[in-house]
């Protein structure tokens, strides 16, 4: 057996045993010969037989125990591809590098993404894979002042710029070859003289044709030879070097009088012209494709205004920014890079990034991204992210990563053309031994035969008759020109790539195509609530203070002078309660704590912090202020510790059925008041709510809070009280998400990305909803860039547009095929035009796709039907 070694660099051990724990799950893996893991230096080797495990199941392997082995991704640019073949050539070819995890290659947008363990693996390795497997890798150039995405941009418009000329030189020799072919097959022949000049037309026609053949059909040549034979697999340029150069070389052979029969130098020059014509369309469209992508990038400011200390100003080049930088941005200027307002008023257009047109008031404090305008104020913005670490760039690499991330319904395109190019060929094969064998049976059959005639009789493309022989060889080329399956492989990633562009544009980024496929398959929604639903910004409601007794009072005596201790039950007041519970809280950094402290401070209440703090999670805090304990939390919190909460149900009844989170304050083993916060229900909510169950789609909320308080709140957007899970505490909510799955469910949920990543992670689509400067939350599937629920239907609906797009390019590819291939078998579809319908095919995919570029998600478009 064959065996590699891997060298790994591990995060993630503090001990031997987590060593031991690493090598005992790799030693577990079918193939792993030996895994030695050094505790001491973060480092391990394994050896193992790739034919048995692959590296990416070793790397699960170390993950699913919990450790994290270091892992690298990299995106290179790929020229010459011109089918889906290509790109499964390249995968295979990057795959067998060792060190390398995984490798995917989109052959719309000409690139490779490329996971792989650092350790082992060199860029010019990757580079070296795709070379020898006979296409052209854009290398980095560190000496170069280009960045990798302008080479790649630079390679595509040197290939558009290759294929236009080849086009151009292609048609003009060609051109004189139309009056052949129209004088021969609209006019019936006779009008052209037999030769020009004492040259036989016959002589004129190779004197045309042999240039293209040898110019325009060199790439095909070339690339024919390299899928053949180095790589062991037919591609796309395999069918087009047989088809053309089947018509060329029985032409020469006729022409040179070894046989009998027409000329097909038109044909054969011509199929050249139309398929060169299709790539250029193609590279074209390709580049369109990633414009929107591309312009986001430009939209970068080139320099930055930075402020120091004493006030100068400085413009600098932006990639001189640093963090903690302060940068000056003056009205109608771009914001350089993500950063803080440290001065200044302004709105700012966060269009580019969020999809959001109204401005967004910024003031100190507030963050901003990059690259955003600034619309009419001076804004002092200090640096926080720079360079490829800003929002823009993030979002750029996200959808870049998304769109080489293919959905599952490429794997069915994927299977179909692996067998497609062998297939096409047999079938041509078959068909010609058919017809040469028993051409008067099939004869009767199609008595309606081609244009040219019927077989062995009747009017032949230049004269004579149409033998058994030729017209197997016309049936031959017709059929496996006919077939490339260039529109198949391009049929789902070019609509995904405008896809996940159209989500970028509107503020909703998908992890993967995988990803876009999934989310219009959701059938439940599962909103978190604070945050989410509501504001998330907490502020105090009420105070309500209870006698000894247990009665709520409007005033529970005078207030203690500031500073003084409390060691009166009696003494209470309003105040009092508030500071206790504001001290108490101090230490906590939960909302509703920060409101209550809030509420204190505006009150110009004295808060000071406490002796002792400990959270109770789910419950609230417990205190010691002073000598005494203070408890500030739910019903359960004050029974755990022996104190009757009943004397303030009726005032919890009623402040939790407004929608407000009430919390009991006890005080040295005793209730004393309660104190309530209420979180605002954003505006889009309901409208959220309500889209999403216009769609069909089940509408649930999961909240920590009280039933209460859910209630009121789900009441208040629209969702069914009986689809509210209350009281759920955070470690339990991907539980209450799995449990809503295990009834059939396939559910979103969508929470902030940090306290509900598990269950964002057990969802069927994880959906984080962020701000504009973070974007790159691991838990999530997708990640919406505003703070707003109405995105969700946005990205239900891209999602769901996205894959009609794509089953209606998948439907015209196969289609065109399933339905043309039996017309060139039977003989009924000549050469050249089953060349221009190839090329068609392909164009009319890749513009099909163009079209969706006009989709906007603000508004269902049933079945697509205004851009069709």
């Amino acid at each position: 057996m064959s065996r590699q070694t891997t060298h790994l660099e591990i995060q993630g051990m503090s001990c031997a045993n987590c060593s031991q724990t690493i090598t005992d799950a790799l030693e577990k893996l079918e193939g792993v010969v030996e895994a030695n893991i050094n505790f001491a230096t973060d480092e391990g080797s394994v050896e193992y037989d790739p034919d048995e495990v692959s590296l990416a199941k070793i790397y699960d392997a170390i993950e699913n125990a919990g450790y994290e082995p270091q892992r690298a991704t990299v995106s290179i640019g790929i020229s010459d591809m011109t089918c889906a073949n290509c790109a499964d050539t390249n995968e295979d070819a990057l795959e067998s590098v060792p060190g390398v995890i995984k490798a995917e290659v989109n052959y719309a947008t000409d690139e490779a993404q490329v996971e792989y363990n650092p350790a082992d693996v060199s860029r010019d390795s990757l580079y070296d894979a795709i070379e020898d497997a006979g296409y052209t890798a854009v290398r980095e150039d560190s000496d170069s002042e280009e960045s990798d995405q302008e080479r790649r941009d630079a390679a595509r418009q040197a290939e558009i710029r290759k294929q236009f000329r080849l086009t151009v030189f292609g048609a003009v020799l060609s051109i004189p070859l139309l009056f052949f072919i129209v004088e021969n097959y609209l006019l019936g022949g006779g009008y052209l003289p037999e030769a020009v000049f004492g040259v036989e037309f016959g002589w004129v026609e190779f004197l045309l044709a042999t240039p293209v053949q040898a110019i325009l059909g060199w790439q095909f040549y070339k690339n024919s030879y390299k899928a053949l034979v180095k790589n062991k697999r037919a591609n796309m340029d395999v069918l087009i070097a047989l088809g053309s150069s089947t018509a060329y070389v029985y032409s020469v052979v006729v022409l040179v009088g070894l046989i009998a029969g027409g000329l097909y130098f038109d044909t054969a020059a011509l199929i050249l012209v139309f398929i060169t014509l299709g790539n250029y369309l193609e590279a074209r469209s390709k580049g369109q494709a990633g414009e929107a992508l591309q312009k986001l990038l430009e939209m970068e400011a080139e320099t930055a205004t930075v402020v120091d200390d004493e006030g100068d100003e400085e413009e600098i080049p932006l990639e001189d920014v640093e963090v903690g930088g302060r940068m000056k941005v003056r009205p109608g200027e771009k914001i350089p890079t993500d950063g803080i307002v440290v001065d200044g008023q302004s709105a700012v257009d966060e269009s580019m990034v969020t999809g959001e047109s109204v401005p967004v008031e910024k003031e100190e404090g507030d963050e901003v991204v990059g690259s955003t305008i600034n619309e009419n104020g001076v804004l002092i913005v200090q640096a926080t992210k720079v360079g490829e670490n800003t929002a823009l760039q993030q979002i750029v690499q996200t959808v870049k990563e998304a769109q080489s991330r293919q959905p599952d319904i490429q794997n069915l395109a994927d299977r179909i053309s692996a067998y497609f190019v062998p297939t096409v060929i047999a079938n041509a094969l078959l068909w010609s031994i058919v017809w040469f064998l028993f051409p008067e049976t099939l004869a009767g059959f199609v008595d309606w035969l081609p244009l040219w005639g019927q077989v062995a009789g009747g009017p032949a493309p230049v004269g004579g008759t149409v033998s058994v022989f030729e017209f197997a060889v016309i049936v031959f080329a017709s059929a496996v020109l006919i077939a490339c399956p260039c529109a198949l492989g391009l049929a789902t990633p070019a609509a995904t790539m405008v896809g996940t562009t159209i989500g970028a544009q509107n503020g909703v980024l998908f992890k993967g195509g995988d990803i876009l496929e999934r989310a219009k398959d959701v059938d439940t929604v599962i909103f978190d609530k604070t945050g989410t639903l509501t504001e998330g910004e907490m502020e105090l409601t009420d105070v309500v203070v209870f006698d000894s007794d247990g009665n709520a009072v409007t005033d529970g005596g005078e207030p203690t002078p500031d500073g003084g201790q409390l060691t009166s039950r009696d003494r209470l007041s309003e105040d009092n309660v508030l500071r206790l519970a504001a001290t108490a809280e101090s230490g906590s950094e939960h909302p509703l704590a920060q409101a209550i402290v809030d509420g204190a401070e505006e009150r110009r209440l004295d808060v000071t912090e406490p002796d002792e703090f400990e959270n109770v999670p789910g419950h609230g805090i417990r205190a010691t202020v002073g000598e005494s304990e203070v408890l500030v939390g739910n019903r359960k919190l004050l029974r755990d510790n022996g104190i009757d909460p009943s004397p303030a149900e009726e005032t919890m009844e009623r402040l939790e059925n407004e929608g407000k989170t009430a919390m009991i304050v006890a005080y040295e083993s005793e209730l004393v008041g309660v104190v309530a916060d209420a979180d605002t229900v954003k505006d889009s909510s309901k409208q959220a709510v309500t889209a999403l169950q216009k769609r069909g789609i089940d509408v649930m909320m999961i909240t920590g809070d009280n039933e209460r308080t859910a209630r009121a709140v789900a009441e208040q957007v629209g969702i069914d009280p009986n689809n509210v899970r209350a009281g759920v505490l955070p470690e339990d909510k991907s539980i209450a998400v799995e449990n809503i799955q295990d009834e059939g469910r396939q559910a979103m949920m969508v929470g902030d990305g940090v306290n509900d990543a598990p269950a964002l992670a057990v969802a069927y689509v994880g959906t984080a909803i962020g701000s504009g400067t973070d974007v790159a939350i691991e838990a999530a599937d997708v990640t919406l860039m505003r703070d707003d629920p109405l995105d969700v239907v946005k990205a239900i609906r891209i999602s769901d547009a996205t894959l009609q797009k794509i089953k209606q390019n998948l439907v015209w590819a196969l289609g065109y095929n399933t339905s043309l291939i039996p017309l060139a078998s039977l003989g009924l579809l000549q050469p050249v035009l089953a060349a221009a319908a190839m090329a068609f095919s392909s164009v009319s995919v890749l513009s099909n796709s163009l079209l969706f570029r006009r989709y906007t998600p603000d508004h269902d478009y049933e079945l697509l039907g205004r851009l069709r």
